[in-house]
C-alpha cells in the first residue's frame, strides 16, 4: 500500500490518497486539528548525550520515599499562605489533604481551580497573621523541609512527573535556612528544577509552534531585592521527551565553589563561585562575601506547585488556561546523599561530562 497526505492551504483538512494495487484509487477528505498540523514540522534535535556514573562514595543521609499512607511532618512542612511567591501568583498554600497527598507510594501535590482564603504574607514573615487575609482563585501545596532537613553541600535526587498546561509552575528547589547573608536572594536560591506552561505552544525561538518542554536549573544571588541576579540554563530531555509524560529523576551535585545539574544521570550543566557572588550589609557597611558564599550555608528543600505568575503566566501573554486544572505534581522519592570522602566540603565525589555547559554568572559588581 502507498499512502500520500497533502496538507491544504487552510491547515484543516488533509487529503488522503491510497492505492491497493495498480489501478484502484480511492480520495478521501479528512478534517484534523492544529496540532496535528504542526506535529509534520520537524522537532528540533536534541543532542544525545551519554549518561554519567554517579560516585560510589556519596553516602544517603535522608531519604523519602512515599511509602506511608500519610505524609510525614517528621521531614515535611507546610506552608501556609496566600501570598503570591512575590511573583504575582495566583494560589493559596494550605495543608489540606485535597492538595497534597500520597497514593501508590508518590507524592501528589495537586492544583485546584477555585477561590480561597488565607494568610496574606509568607510564613517566615514576623508580620504574619491568620488575621490578616487573601483570597486567590487556586489552591495548591508547598513543603519543605526546613529544621526537619537541612544540609550544606551533597547530592540531591528528585524523581517526579510534572504538570502540564498554560500556567502551571512546579518547582524543586532550595532555600538557605538562616539567611547568614542578608534577605533574598543575598543569601542565594538552588533551583534544580523548574518548569513553565509544559506542552502549551512554546515561546522558544527554535522550538516556535512546539509543545513546551524545557527544563530549567538556577541560581539566585548577589543583594537583597530588588538587587539581586540570578544565572542559569535550560536543557530538553532526551528524544525530545515531555517532562509531563513520565517520572524522571532531577537532581544536583553541590560542593565547595562548584553545583552541578543532572536529569536521569545526564550532567547539563555547572556553575561555579567564580561567577556567583554575594553583598550584604555588616556592620552597618556593605561588604563582599568570601569563598564560596552564598552557597556555603545550610539550605533545606522545597517542593511546590504554583499557577500563574510573573513567569508562567505572563512569559509568553497568555496567561492561564483555566481549562488544563486540576493538574497534579507527581514526586516518586526524594533522596539526599553526602560525600564519604569529604563531608565538610563535599568534595571527591563529582561525576563530570566535559560537555556539560558552564554557565557564566553576572559580574559583581564595585562597592
Amino acid at each position: 500500500m502507498n499512502k500520500k497526505i497533502n496538507i491544504t492551504l487552510s491547515g484543516l483538512f488533509i487529503t488522503v490518497l491510497s492505492a491497493c494495487g495498480s489501478n484502484n484509487t480511492s480520495e478521501q477528505q479528512v478534517e484534523v486539528t492544529p496540532e496535528q498540523v504542526t506535529a509534520q514540522k520537524q522537532i528540533p534535535d536534541v543532542p544525545v548525550q551519554d549518561k554519567i556514573q554517579v560516585n560510589e562514595n556519596w553516602n544517603l543521609v535522608w531519604q523519602d520515599e512515599f511509602e506511608n499512607p500519610e505524609i510525614d511532618l517528621n521531614k515535611w512542612g507546610f506552608e501556609i499562605n496566600c501570598f503570591g511567591g512575590g511573583n504575582d501568583e495566583k494560589q493559596c498554600y494550605t495543608n489540606r489533604s485535597d492538595n497534597a497527598y500520597i497514593k501508590d507510594g508518590v507524592l501528589t501535590i495537586a492544583a485546584l481551580k477555585e477561590s480561597f482564603t488565607g494568610p496574606a504574607l509568607l510564613d517566615d514573615d514576623p508580620n504574619y497573621s491568620v488575621e490578616n487575609t487573601r483570597t486567590q482563585p487556586y489552591t495548591s501545596a508547598r513543603l519543605r523541609t526546613k529544621y526537619k532537613g537541612d544540609w550544606k553541600y551533597g547530592r540531591f535526587e528528585i524523581s517526579a512527573k510534572l504538570p502540564y498546561g498554560q500556567g502551571t509552575w512546579p518547582a524543586i528547589w532550595m532555600l538557605p535556612t538562616d539567611w547568614v547573608y542578608g534577605g533574598w536572594a543575598g543569601s542565594g536560591e538552588l533551583d534544580i528544577m523548574e518548569v513553565v506552561n509544559l506542552k502549551a505552544e512554546s515561546d522558544e525561538p527554535s522550538y516556535a509552534g512546539f509543545p513546551e518542554g524545557r527544563v530549567h536549573g538556577t541560581l539566585h544571588y548577589g543583594r537583597k531585592a530588588p538587587e539581586n541576579v540570578y544565572t542559569g540554563t535550560y536543557t530538553h530531555l532526551q528524544n525530545n521527551d515531555n517532562p509531563a509524560d513520565d517520572f524522571h529523576e532531577y537532581a544536583v551535585e553541590w560542593e565547595e565553589g562548584e553545583i552541578r545539574w543532572y536529569i536521569d544521570d545526564i550532567h547539563y550543566a555547572t556553575q561555579t563561585s567564580d561567577s556567583w557572588y554575594t553583598q550584604y550589609m555588616k556592620d552597618g557597611k556593605l561588604v563582599n562575601g568570601e569563598g564560596a558564599a552564598p552557597f556555603d550555608q545550610n539550605f533545606h528543600l522545597i517542593l511546590n506547585f504554583a499557577v500563574g505568575g510573573n513567569w508562567a503566566g505572563n512569559v509568553n501573554e497568555k496567561g492561564i488556561d483555566e481549562s488544563v486544572f486540576p493538574q497534579v505534581f507527581e514526586i516518586d522519592y526524594v533522596r539526599v546523599y553526602q560525600c564519604s570522602t569529604n563531608v565538610e566540603t563535599g568534595k571527591g565525589c563529582a561525576a563530570i561530562d566535559p560537555a556539560a555547559k558552564l554557565v557564566i554568572g553576572a559580574p559583581q559588581p564595585e562597592l
